[in-house]
């Protein structure tokens, strides 16, 4: 059987879908019983995530124009190379060449109206839509997102292919010389962690708020790592009107790659992961993975955290995000926590899925 798979995402910077499609395919690519078609353009990106393997290919994209993708490249990929199924990220081609499987992660914008702008709502309703209507598989992540899609879209066979942790977040590393090489680098010694993209619905604001309020600033830095998404008035209007001293302490980097993220997450004294709403939310169980104390929202997806409920806060509410960041600065991690993640979440459980559904056509 031959399955290509939407690599474009690895031409951009490192976010969910690219972790998701990464983990999955390291192990779908065991099973020597399936070839893989990896398409992006940047080759040479997916070429060192993947390896060279008897049955791994790749193919470069023409144009890195998303429609051109959709309509050009992909259904003459697709036929050029007699592909069965195609593996594609939210939205599928409207030139159907083979059998699609989609993967939504979520459809938070139809939950939560107020952190998305209108034009986003009403064209991914229709296209997001559309393409799990077109997809002989569909997928998503968690069991939150799986509700929230069949009761929006009225598609009731949805198969749930957990996020996991990339294996190197379990690795051993020195914690002091990470600290000296972020110290060089960075200027960064004592520091909590936000590792997600900018929108309104991450909820900077309110951790800014309760970092300054408590004034965190006398002994820690704030560091904000994720591309800017959706602007936030009210965290840029507060930013604004901070001392230049507190804003020496609030750090924001952008365009980080996977080896100055993981640098970043392994030298923090916390990670924080305060969004409002979310379809899953790796970077708070990479945190743990990693052994850094990592709090984070217990709502939607994330209440499913069950490993760590000790760790999850109401977003809402400032008191309570101070009482669970007080209570992990002032603790030992659990270490227990890390082997009930690993359990619960890993890729051979997600690529099975795949695979599972693969065989039944």
């Amino acid at each position: 059987m031959n399955i290509l798979v939407d690599c474009h995402v690895f031409d951009g910077s490192f976010q969910g879908t690219t972790t998701y499609l990464k983990g999955i395919y390291l192990e779908m690519i065991k099973d020597k019983k399936f070839n893989f078609f990896f398409a992006a353009n940047t080759i040479e990106i997916v070429k060192n995530i993947f390896g060279e393997h008897d049955n791994v290919y790749y193919l470069k994209y023409k144009s890195n124009n998303k429609f051109y993708r959709l309509l050009i490249d992909i259904p003459k990929l697709i036929k050029q190379n007699k592909i069965d199924y195609a593996h594609f990220q939210y939205i599928v081609p409207p030139i159907k060449k083979c059998n699609y499987i989609v993967t939504i992660h979520d459809i938070l914008f139809l939950d939560f109206p107020q952190y998305f702008p209108l034009s986003y709502r009403f064209k991914n309703k229709l296209l997001f839509k559309w393409s799990a209507k077109r997809s002989e598989i569909v997928l998503t992540v968690s069991e939150f997102s799986k509700k929230q899609i069949q009761k929006h879209f009225k598609i009731q066979e949805i198969e749930i292919t957990p996020n996991a942790v990339d294996p190197v977040y379990f690795e051993p590393y020195n914690k002091s010389e990470i600290k000296k090489q972020l110290e060089d680098q960075y200027k960064l010694n004592k520091y909590w962690i936000y590792v997600s993209r900018w929108e309104p619905r991450k909820n900077h604001f309110t951790l800014l708020e309760v970092f300054v309020e408590n004034k965190f600033y006398n002994d820690f830095s704030l560091v904000f790592v994720g591309d800017k998404a959706i602007k936030n008035k009210k965290y840029n209007d507060y930013y604004a009107n901070l001392s230049q001293d507190i804003k020496l302490k609030i750090i924001t980097l952008n365009k980080v790659d996977f080896q100055q993220l993981l640098l970043l997450l392994r030298g923090a004294d916390l990670a924080v992961y305060p969004s409002f709403a979310e379809g899953f939310g790796i970077p708070p169980i990479e945190a743990i993975a990693a052994k850094i104390p990592s709090v984070f929202s217990n709502t939607t997806a994330m209440a499913d955290f069950d490993f760590s409920k000790e760790n999850g806060f109401n977003p809402y509410d400032k008191q309570d995000i101070l009482r669970v960041i007080n209570k992990a600065l002032s603790e030992e991690i659990n270490l227990s926590n890390i082997e009930k993640l690993v359990a619960k979440y890993n890729w051979k459980i997600a690529a099975s899925v795949i695979k599972d559904r693969l065989k039944m056509f």
